[in-house]
């Protein structure tokens, strides 16, 4: 059975990764997907083990030692994590994956998992970004301003994926990467035991 492909889609905070990424999940239900860990507090509404698994720090580290944790980044004082094990597990079912990872994240995914595909989603400019972000109502005029910059400073990594898509329409982008992980299935190094078989 061939690996299931571990599709990591990441951005600037507002870029619209969860918005996008549940819109390719309506397109095809069979879309596995990866929660990650955080030390920060649930916003309104999340829920534990669906948006995040929330973990103290103490909590953190201790998964980062025993390897559970295959990369994690901080962001204003509060720690990011991907849980390695259920990647693993659903990849060798052969269940593709989407994930919603920091750029470290998507660079460490592709460093350990040859059948990752590394997506960078973009918002249409920093003006529409820092719309985006004000219309959430959850962040300070001082944490907009942070996360601007970081977006400025992320911006500049797009070389380092496999694709680029720019979120100006959550239908479009969202067809636009299952486009893409449909165009992967199809390459040949990800056929070769289909091909030995004929």
């Amino acid at each position: 059975m061939a690996k299931g492909l571990l599709i990591s889609v990441s951005g600037p905070s507002g870029a619209g990764k969860g918005s996008v990424l549940a819109k390719v999940k309506e397109m095809d239900p069979s879309f596995g997907t990866s929660v990650s860990v955080t030390t920060r507090e649930p916003r309104e509404g999340e829920k534990e083990g669906v948006d995040y698994f929330f973990k103290s720090k103490e909590e953190f580290t201790q998964m980062i030692e025993e390897g559970e944790i295959i990369e994690y980044d901080e962001f204003v004082g509060n720690y990011y994590g991907t849980p390695t094990v259920a990647l693993q597990e659903m990849s060798e079912e052969g269940t593709d994956v989407l994930l919603d990872l920091t750029i470290a994240g998507s660079m460490a995914l592709k460093e350990n998992f040859e059948q990752s595909v590394t997506i960078f989603l973009l918002p249409p400019s920093l003006e529409e970004l820092e719309n985006r972000l004000k219309g959430r109502g959850t962040e300070s005029e001082e944490m907009i301003k942070a996360r601007l910059e970081v977006a400025k400073n992320e911006i500049g990594f797009v070389g380092n994926f496999d694709y680029v898509v720019v979120n100006d329409d959550i239908d479009e982008a969202a067809k636009k990467i299952y486009s893409i992980i449909t165009s992967e299935k199809c390459r040949v190094p990800r056929n070769i035991e289909l091909l030995q078989s004929l």
